[in-house]
């Protein structure tokens, strides 16, 4: 099976739960393959069953290191955009409270193309881009979306060597097809021409 971030032939990895999974030795991204991927109707149904309440503080601080990373860097002038916002964006509402300008965007919930026909000075995805069935189309399109120096922050769980694939709890997700590591990173930086990237805990940073 072919990588769907960067096209290499893949090797299988695991099947844990009954779903194959495929590690890739160019990129070293470990996918789901495609027969497990849910019904567009049946991924949505699943998203509505998260819990993104805005005024929830246990959801405020699970997305506070992007909000705080995006406070320390722009100002409420600045342009931005979340990216796969869901149901209800938290952190367009925190950062619109103190006057910020960001927009949202969702496939699922906010499909409003408009979003996209815009620059943006910085963009976030939380919890989204292990979501991503084509991952070059998304970062080739996120990539275009910023201004030069504009930044995209994202979060997601890293997988290393160290954690047994087969007992780890993030794939459990139907919803999660594409899990990535510190090389996978650093090969979608290098791809996608993205002029830095910073990796701290689960907050990733890319910098166009």
């Amino acid at each position: 099976m072919q990588c769907s971030l960067c096209g290499s032939e893949t090797i299988l990895y695991s099947e844990a739960h009954n779903r194959k999974y495929y590690k890739c030795p160019q990129c070293k991204g470990i996918l789901l393959d495609s027969i497990y991927f849910l019904s567009t109707e049946a991924e949505k149904e699943r998203y509505r069953l998260h819990e993104n309440d805005v005024h929830d503080l246990g959801y405020q601080k699970f997305v506070s290191p992007i909000v705080n990373a995006i406070n320390e860097k722009y100002k409420s002038n600045h342009k931005g955009l979340d990216f796969g916002s869901g149901k209800d964006s938290v952190i367009a509402y925190q950062l619109q409270k103190k006057g910020y300008n960001i927009s949202t965007y969702d496939p699922f919930f906010d499909p409003d193309n408009n979003a996209l026909q815009t620059k943006y000075d910085y963009i976030a995805c939380c919890e989204v881009i292990e979501h991503f069935n084509n991952p070059t189309k998304e970062f080739k399109l996120l990539h275009s979306l910023l201004h030069k120096g504009g930044i995209l922050f994202c979060k997601t769980n890293l997988h290393d060597e160290s954690i047994n694939f087969d007992s780890w709890w993030y794939k459990n997700d139907a919803t999660h097809v594409f899990f990535y590591s510190y090389d996978t990173l650093h090969w979608v930086q290098q791809k996608f021409k993205f002029k830095t990237i910073e990796v701290a805990n689960d907050l990733i940073i890319f910098t166009k």
